[in-house]
């Protein structure tokens, strides 16, 4: 499988999610990516998955997945 996108790290501020994808940071509102995401508990956004190619996140415990390509077009200008 080849990876199309690096996840260096996600973390949470408040409400804001923090990403470091292909060596760029990116801070995101989550109340313009997630509902789910922004009504999650701290316990809850720290138990995610990253796909093994890099597609994209998933948090199990809110049944939420998130594309990174869907938020390299919508959120880097």
């Amino acid at each position: 499988m080849v990876a199309t996108h690096k996840i260096e790290t996600i973390r949470f501020n408040q409400d804001f999610i923090i990403l470091n994808i292909n060596g760029n940071e990116l801070t995101i509102p989550l109340d313009k990516l997630s509902g789910r995401l922004k009504s999650a508990t701290e316990i809850e956004r720290a138990m995610y998955r990253i796909s093994p190619s890099g597609y994209g996140i998933h948090w199990p415990l809110i049944d939420e997945d998130l594309s990174i390509d869907g938020i390299l077009r919508d959120f880097v200008k």
